[in-house]
């Protein structure tokens, strides 16, 4: 009952927050816009076809934008948009729209927009072009947000280096019909445009040398569902080692979590490798199990997205 109270209250504190900044008769305009694009955005992922899909998003993309429009939207959360994935900035300097878009089994492409705070409530926005499938090096590719590789974003970390704040994005791709990834990398603004990549991925402290990246892939077979998630008590990205179930480890879609983990620790403006962080070893006959993303209905669990690490030596959890 506590719990019920607690969540209630809460709802009701974030609901005066942003109606205390948007203006009665805006609230409702925007309201009203997120009753329509519900819809669409449900249609961009169950619809029948690519056609209708394709439909579906143009549509929702072009209502989003309008609805942005509004003064203030800002601080309009979104909640009902249940297929589309809103991040805010730790600083709330912006957010983060992401949803994806099948074109068939093995075409899937990522859409999305950033939105950031302005002081007179206008609109500024960048939208996000995926070009992931014609970017020959994803891993050490630089770009704007017209250039970008795209993810559903599912957390976003602050960091900060000379005085400057560099923003860690951590998000899934559902890829093609063999295999998924994860990606984590580095957004910052330069002369106030974003800027997605950089060397910002050392192995510097590993045992066998190894490149410095512009971002981290972690792709794997279709089924599993090795964990990669920021635990703020370690202050790491912890990611789950993967394994070859025939052995082949350029065979992608063969790669399954172990149980064993390694991470990212932020040291001196980058992420450095830290090989080993639990020392953990899987049982025998407790391999990992498939962990379907996707409820019956075809929408991404974004809980299965963050997947919690594992419980750490000294019983604590992540809050």
């Amino acid at each position: 009952m506590k719990k019920k109270i607690a969540l209630l209250f809460f709802f009701y504190i974030s609901h005066l927050s942003f109606a205390q900044v948007i203006s009665k008769t805006d609230l409702k305009l925007l309201q009203q816009k997120e009753d329509s694009l519900r819809t669409f955005s449900v249609q961009i992922i169950q619809g029948i076809n690519a056609d209708n899909r394709f439909n579906a998003d143009s549509i929702f993309t072009r209502m989003l934008v309008r609805a942005l429009k509004t003064n203030n939207s800002f601080h309009y959360p979104f909640e009902s948009l249940q297929t589309v994935s809103i991040q805010y900035s730790p600083d709330s300097v912006f957010r983060i729209f992401t949803w994806q878009l099948v074109i068939n089994e093995n075409v899937i492409r990522q859409h999305g927009a950033i939105q950031m705070k302005t002081y007179d409530g206008s609109l500024k926005l960048y939208p996000l072009i995926d070009k992931s499938d014609i970017t020959t090096n994803v891993i050490d590719t630089i770009g704007n947000n017209y250039g970008w590789i795209g993810a559903i974003y599912y957390k976003i970390i602050l960091k900060k280096s000379s005085n400057k704040s560099f923003y860690t994005l951590i998000g899934f791709d559902e890829n093609n019909i063999r295999s998924s990834r994860k990606i984590i990398e580095v957004l910052n603004f330069l002369n106030d445009e974003p800027t997605f990549g950089g060397r910002y991925f050392s192995y510097e402290e590993d045992s066998v040398f190894k490149p410095s990246q512009s971002r981290y892939i972690m792709e794997y077979k279709k089924e599993a569902g090795p964990r990669l998630t920021y635990d703020k008590d370690l202050d790491m990205i912890i990611v789950e080692h993967l394994v070859s179930e025939s052995n082949e480890y350029k065979k992608k879609w063969t790669l399954i979590g172990d149980g064993d983990y390694e991470g990212f620790k932020w040291k001196a403006g980058k992420w450095i490798h830290v090989e080993k962080i639990f020392n953990l070893v899987t049982p025998d006959g407790k391999a990992p199990i498939p962990n379907p993303l996707r409820d019956p209905s075809g929408i991404i669990d974004e809980n299965k997205l963050k997947n919690t690490a594992p419980v750490k030596p000294n019983g604590k959890s992540d809050d």
